[in-house]
């Protein structure tokens, strides 16, 4: 019966490794995992590699609680989704550590507070996804930063003041959506700029206040502009 062990090892490893999902989890789990490969972090019950771990996708899951400020520490992180879970609290200002990442999608969570200025550490990215929360304060100047984006997506959160007009320094910027916020004052004219390289601009149902720049005038849609000079 010895002699038949290797086979069977050989076996399992065939039967498996002809299944998808034993592949998918193999790789994340393991590479992401590893308890030989040096410091880890844990996050909601997982020990991730902080030396491997490269790409962390938990969206549709049922993670809870806040993100915790120990995600910074995954620096070699260049993707992050947490969207479509139930994460509330605010978002860490230690996640302007993953200088790595290209994206990073938080949406349709119960995310609150305000965004860390911090997010304009990440000029690697090229999107940000930060919709369907419950996000206020002002949008941070600091976003400007973020001269590799090409998707800026904040809409249907609580968000106050003005469009920063820093955001027209994103000449890379092909979708930019603000919708559904409590934005004021007047558009800045410096998101002209996006509009000459033809980024899609979507800024209705705001609070913001005539005059308008003239470049953005077919694109504001409906304003509540009750509290207008």
């Amino acid at each position: 019966m010895k002699e038949l062990y290797p086979l069977l090892s050989v076996l399992f490893l065939i039967y498996w490794g002809c299944d998808p999902d034993f592949l998918y989890d193999l790789e994340d789990r393991y590479f992401d995992s590893d308890s030989d490969s040096g410091p880890s972090v844990n996050l909601w019950g997982v020990d991730y590699s902080i030396e491997k771990t490269t790409r962390l996708e938990l969206r549709h899951n049922y993670l809870t609680d806040s993100i915790p400020s120990e995600i910074g520490n995954l620096t070699n992180l260049t993707y992050l989704d947490l969207s479509f879970c139930q994460l509330t609290g605010s978002i860490p200002p230690e996640i302007g550590n993953l200088i790595n990442l290209t994206e990073l999608h938080l949406g349709y969570n119960d995310l609150q507070g305000d965004i860390p200025t911090e997010i304009g550490n990440l000029s690697n990215l090229s999107q940000l996804m930060l919709d369907k929360n419950h996000l206020t304060g002002s949008i941070p100047p600091e976003i400007g930063n973020l001269s590799n984006l090409s998707q800026l997506i904040f809409d249907e959160n609580q968000l106050t003041g003005s469009i920063p007009s820093e955001i027209g320094n994103l000449s890379n910027l092909d979708s930019l959506k603000l919708k559904g916020n409590q934005l004021s004052g007047e558009i800045p004219e410096d998101i002209c700029n996006l509009i000459e390289n033809n980024c899609n601009v979507i800024i209705y149902s705001n609070r913001l206040c005539p005059p308008y720049p003239s470049c953005i005038e077919d694109y504001v849609g409906e304003q509540d502009t009750s509290n207008c000079d």
